[in-house]
């Protein structure tokens, strides 16, 4: 069975900084696609950041250049840097990894339980 846990959300005031962590544990054959979605209150879910295996990335154009997105392959662990935060920002975060739980199998999406980010103006 695949996990995902995350970490680092909480409060801070606008134009502070927060760490997501995000660690996919137990059957995992290889992880390929990790990222990251947001939905605030009344909101559809969206794409924050996204990073393939080779570490290619993809941002919403909403946090370019104050995001950053990266990626531990040894630990199937996905992190995003959040600087210069803003009110607009606060959401619950949920990490997604698509991955192949053991050999021979499909790729599936898998996602974390989400973690709330708060950003107070």
């Amino acid at each position: 069975q695949v996990q995902l846990v995350e970490s680092g959300g909480g409060l801070v005031q606008a134009g502070g900084s927060l760490r997501l962590s995000c660690a996919a544990s137990g059957s995992i054959f290889i992880v390929n696609d990790m990222g990251w979605y947001r939905q605030a209150p009344g909101k559809q879910r969206e794409l924050v950041a996204e990073i393939t295996s080779g570490s290619m990335t993809n941002y919403a154009d909403s946090v370019k250049g104050r995001f950053t997105i990266s990626r531990d392959n040894a630990k199937n662990t996905v992190y995003l840097q959040m600087n210069s935060l803003e009110p607009e920002d606060t959401a619950v975060y949920y990490c997604q990894a698509d991955l192949r739980p053991y050999l021979g199998s499909s790729q599936r999406r898998y996602w974390g339980q989400g973690t709330q980010v708060t950003v107070s103006s």
